[in-house]
């Protein structure tokens, strides 16, 4: 290709034209830093297969609350008599204002006198411990109780004493519930259970 003069004039004129526009040409305006306003909180992602459990649900996925001793009342229903025992319905009533949860066996001990100590070994545990009762408020759950006759036993073996009731205590709890039940409990650990209580049911 042949060049002439008056091309190569020309190019060199639009060059020093561009170069011109580019010189004057404002410059960009800075970036501010985003701050943290500007900025949307990000989720911290759970770790793969856990979730978050809520002050008042259970490990076990149950959103129920455990029934406390604070708002539970207890009594004994009417009682079935068998081979040298009495069965009768320990009875749990929630008198609070939501419905919470039971599940397992209740401690139960024989007591006595007017400081209420204890007397002889605490009710023994019988069959499978069983699953989450719900309780709505006014509504009740049990636990089958056997009361020993203790007068079968050796006296000298038993030291047979009057009691005047039970301590209950509801499953998980550490504060307990007093029922009164006029009977006969053995002062020392006898040879077969005085009490045995079932796991709790509806």
């Amino acid at each position: 290709m042949i060049w002439t003069s008056t091309r190569v004039a020309g190019v060199v004129a639009a060059v020093l034209m561009g170069v011109s526009a580019c010189a004057g040409a404002p410059p960009t305006a800075p970036v501010s830093p985003a701050t943290s306003a500007d900025v949307a909180p990000t989720a911290t992602p759970a770790a793969a297969g856990t979730r978050a459990i809520r002050p008042t649900e259970h490990a076990d996925g149950t959103d129920l609350p455990r029934c406390t001793t604070g708002e539970l009342s207890a009594s004994l229903g009417e009682g079935d008599a068998a081979a040298g025992s009495v069965y009768r319905p320990l009875i749990f009533t929630n008198t609070g204002s939501h419905t919470c949860e039971l599940r397992g066996f209740p401690g139960v001990s024989y007591v006595a006198g007017d400081d209420g100590h204890q007397v002889g070994p605490a009710a023994a545990m019988s069959g499978e411990r069983g699953g989450q009762v719900p309780i709505p408020p006014g509504g009740t759950a049990r636990a089958q109780l056997q009361l020993v006759n203790v007068q079968n036993y050796d006296a000298a073996a038993c030291h047979p004493v009057p009691v005047r009731g039970v301590r209950v205590y509801p499953p998980g709890d550490t504060a307990a519930l007093f029922v009164p039940v006029e009977g006969t409990g053995c002062d020392t650990t006898p040879p077969g259970n005085q009490l045995s209580v079932q796991t709790i049911t509806p």
